[in-house]
């Protein structure tokens, strides 16, 4: 069947997505992608330090490469690294962030470091950022401490389309501790986004394409400018027709 063929392709893909992110962890790992062309498979790994994933004379992506082609039975793997753009508009480097810092200073420190990485993520430009942070903190029982700030669709096609999630995990010793944040970036634009328009400015601009208009066919209306030879012969024509007038004038009225 078609449809099974296309199951083992989504859970082959998401088994490499988890092995990648497995071997490149604490290293600014963001995402990767499977893009299959003719000449085999495509990898392409987005993270926010490069150069640690390739490794020195890119022994990291030869070692990547021959344990997928051993794993996963990939023909031809071909690794590409996409550098991310803004590390703390990213979920899953904002996570991993969190729980590396956790696991390096301790429980004690956390709610520091869920308010710094929050005030870093809104001056990245986000329209709204949510951590929740689940586990032993700071006690023997459970509890989930949230940190928010900006605005955030909870419901809705927004929420699933325009909210960016991701999920990580920092082991400590008082237990696992469960990392969730959820990242609504300034690129995500909202079915009830109004823009009021001036009717002063939108006034003068119809007023000033409409002299515009007129300055430009009364251009038209009026002659061409005659040079040369061609304008001293107009104005003599001219100046002989005033004296014929001028001329004419005095025996018209002794004729009455």
């Amino acid at each position: 069947m078609i449809e099974r063929t296309f199951v083992k392709q989504r859970i082959k893909e998401h088994q490499i997505q988890e092995y990648v992110a497995h071997a490149f962890k604490n290293v600014g790992h963001s995402h990767t992608k499977l893009v299959r062309t003719p000449l085999g498979e495509k990898i392409v790994i987005h993270a926010s330090m490069p150069g640690l994933i390739v490794g020195k004379k890119g022994q990291n992506i030869k070692r990547l490469t021959q344990q997928l082609k051993k794993e996963f039975d990939l023909e031809n793997p071909q690794i590409e690294i996409s550098e991310v753009d803004n590390v703390y508009l990213d979920p899953h480097i904002v996570a991993e962030i969190i729980s590396s810092s956790m696991e390096r200073y301790g429980v004690n420190r956390f709610k520091g470091i869920g308010h710094k990485v929050m005030t870093e993520v809104m001056r990245a430009g986000a329209l709204g950022v949510e951590i929740l942070i689940s586990g032993k903190l700071p006690s023997a029982r459970a509890k989930s401490w949230r940190f928010y700030q900006g605005y955030l669709k909870k419901c809705g096609e927004i929420s699933m389309t325009g909210v960016f999630r991701a999920y990580s995990v920092a082991q400590l010793k008082s237990g696992t501790v469960g990392i969730q944040v959820s990242i609504m970036p300034p690129t995500t634009k909202l079915p009830d986004d109004i823009i009021l328009k001036d009717e002063t400015t939108e006034e003068q601009h119809a007023s000033g394409a409409a002299t515009e208009q007129q300055t430009k066919k009364e251009s038209e209306q009026q002659p061409a400018a005659v040079s040369g030879e061609e304008g001293k012969a107009a104005s003599k024509k001219r100046r002989r027709k005033k004296g014929e007038e001028k001329a004419e004038q005095p025996t018209a009225q002794v004729e009455e």
